[in-house]
């Protein structure tokens, strides 16, 4: 994929807006977790804190004592992880089995009556605990004792649980990332899907199937459609003027011509007849430029925006062999007419007596006494034969080049393979050179292989074999 392509850019955009969208939650579901985990933890030592209240007292002697321990079994196993420890203002300490022979160091806060402080300390073993702990006053012969007590669990149950739900946290959300980013692609597809349609519309402007781009498209490409369509509109009608102004100024200088034509008509019976030979190779020269540019007036823009055109090649060539039998050239040679009856080329009449009638007339000019005409029954094709000199193999395939012109290299072939070579460039066919079997050149115009493949698949669902549909 390209990596300017607007659909690499949305999805790239998307993924990472998922992962920052992710990570972010991700974060912050394990801060509430243990936010939770903490809370929970909280309300069992406060738990834990009252059934140690519940059981302290002070003996007559004045010693602390416990009628009754918390009832959780981890009280009394060492270092579980789990203590309590209780301790009077007379230095009196008791603590739980769990503490060992260690003692939890209490932050020096002052209890209020009834308060209940919790705070991070350390405890035994280097231990990171979190502590409950509150004051009560006793009386121990009518004296007041202030005792302090407080139950501690060690923080580790709280990271080991963070830990283990981050872990199945991250998992569940690499699978939700994976949903997401295909949910995203499909999206992006969907919504790129009207560019996709609009590309399709410009293909078949191009290709002649339609003249505006339809305008059943989403609002936010509608806009676009619309410049489009005006764009087509505005060159049309540029290309318009400048047919007008082309066939204007070729058909002006028509009558130019015909007067220096007569003017060499003259010189010829006055004797001038090397300056007359000369002025009418000009003028022929001249007349064969003109009817190019009114060739290709014609035919520009027609294959695109017209209605599909059908031409009968049968009737068209025998139309022509009979006209150019009755040139110096045509009546010198015999003009071979083996068109199968009822093929048809997807050409305007005109257009295709054009190309027809300039390679007919230069294969005329050059043959040593036979033309043959005819149609090639593995595709749609026409073929024009000579047995004259024909054109040699590298200069074949230079003068086919794109951008090429027979008649900019001069040799056998002139202005007539031009001309026709512009009009089958305006409906996507192209001339193919090669050498004859009789001996001079062949020249077979055939469709471009994308409009070869499309002629065919017509051919196959509905159209008969003689026949050649408008692609």
């Amino acid at each position: 994929m390209n990596c300017h392509s607007l659909r690499l850019r949305l999805v790239a955009g998307g993924v990472i807006a998922i992962l920052i969208a992710l990570a972010v939650a991700g974060g912050a579901l394990v801060v509430v977790f243990e936010r939770h985990i903490s809370r929970t933890l909280a309300r069992d030592l406060d738990v834990h804190l009252k059934q140690l209240l519940a059981g302290i007292d002070v003996d007559p002697q004045g010693k602390l004592v416990l009628t009754q321990t918390p009832v959780d079994p981890r009280f009394a196993d060492p270092l579980s992880g789990l203590y309590w420890q209780v301790g009077d203002d007379r230095g009196q300490v008791l603590r739980s089995r769990s503490l060992w022979d260690s003692a939890m160091t209490l932050p020096a806060d002052r209890l209020g009556p009834g308060e209940t402080h919790q705070h991070e300390a350390s405890g035994p073993g280097g231990q990171r605990v979190l502590v409950a702990e509150r004051a009560v006053t006793l009386s121990a012969d009518g004296k007041p004792v202030i005792v302090r007590l407080a139950v501690a669990e060690d923080l580790a149950r709280v990271s080991a649980a963070t830990l283990a739900f981050a872990k199945d946290l991250a998992t569940a959300l690499v699978l939700l990332g994976c949903v997401l980013a295909a949910a995203t692609w499909i999206q992006i597809g969907v919504g790129l899907r009207p560019l996709a349609g609009l590309r399709r519309g410009v293909g078949d402007v191009r290709a002649g199937r339609i003249r505006h781009l339809p305008s059943s498209v989403p609002p936010e490409v509608l806009p676009l459609v619309e410049e489009v369509n005006a764009l087509i509109d505005a060159q049309e009608s540029e290309i318009e003027r400048s047919r007008g102004r082309a066939a204007d100024l070729a058909h002006g200088l028509k009558t130019p011509l015909a007067a220096l034509a007569a003017d060499a008509s003259r010189l010829r019976e006055r004797g001038e007849r090397a300056i007359a030979q000369d002025i009418e190779a000009v003028g022929e020269a001249m007349g064969r430029h003109v009817d190019r540019e009114l060739a290709r007036a014609r035919v520009r823009g027609r294959a695109r925006g017209s209605a599909p055109a059908s031409t009968p090649v049968k009737p068209l060539v025998g139309s022509i062999v009979a006209t150019l039998s009755r040139t110096p050239d045509g009546g010198r040679v015999r003009l071979e007419d083996l068109v199968a009856d009822g093929v048809c080329l997807p050409f305007d009449r005109t257009d295709l007596a054009e190309v027809l009638g300039n390679l007919m007339e230069n294969a005329a000019r050059h043959a040593a006494g036979r033309v043959r005409i005819a149609t090639d029954g593995s595709r749609p094709s026409l073929v024009v034969e000579d047995d004259g000199p024909g054109i040699e193999p590298n200069q074949m395939s230079r003068v086919l080049e794109r951008g090429a012109r027979l008649d900019e290299r001069g040799g056998a072939a002139g202005l007539g393979l031009a001309i026709a070579q512009d009009v089958l460039d305006a409906y996507g066919w192209g001339l193919e050179l090669s050498t004859s079997e009789l001996g001079g050149l062949k020249a077979a115009i055939a469709p471009s292989p994308a409009l070869l493949e499309k002629l065919s698949v017509t051919a196959e669902n509905a159209v008969p074999s003689t026949t050649v549909a408008q692609a």
